[in-house]
């Protein structure tokens, strides 16, 4: 299941995301917002992030008007790694190279056909397992303990 959320900058982008995604036969968690009265950021940005850590979903979406809020707070729930994409390469290297777990999107910034790709790149790209970036990953891990 993927987890997705917005902030009143994103509603109409999250709706074409879900229908999307939903087209192609994934599940969704739609934390909110549900329309375009203004929001925190932060409060959806922490609903998905503890989604995906506590394991009721395997990934997460994230959308504001930048994407960039979206990402720095998900970016404070321990075990997020949560990239800020705005092209299909980003998308795929973050999967391959980080194990992303989340990614967030800017609807002022993406267009909806290019965020579309960006998404659909994000949740069908695998983590590469590869020895040096589980130590790389590990390495990020140890980080979040020096807070």
């Amino acid at each position: 299941m993927i987890a997705i959320g917005c902030d009143h900058a994103a509603v109409e982008l999250k709706k074409s995301i879900i229908e999307h995604l939903e087209g192609q036969g994934f599940e969704l968690k739609d934390f909110g917002c549900f329309s375009s009265d203004s929001v925190d950021y932060p409060d959806y940005a922490e609903k998905v992030a503890n989604a995906v850590v506590g394991g009721e979903c395997e990934k997460g979406i994230l959308i504001c008007g930048t994407g960039i809020g979206m990402s720095i707070a998900a970016n404070k729930v321990k075990g997020i790694r949560c990239a800020l994409c705005g092209d299909t390469f980003s998308a795929r290297a973050t999967r391959e190279h980080n194990d992303a777990n989340i990614l967030a999107l800017g609807e002022r910034v993406t267009g909806k056909g290019l965020a579309l790709d960006i998404v659909d790149t994000f949740v069908k790209t695998p983590f590469s397992d590869d020895e040096r970036h589980i130590r790389r990953i590990n390495k990020i891990t140890q980080l979040e303990g020096r807070r």
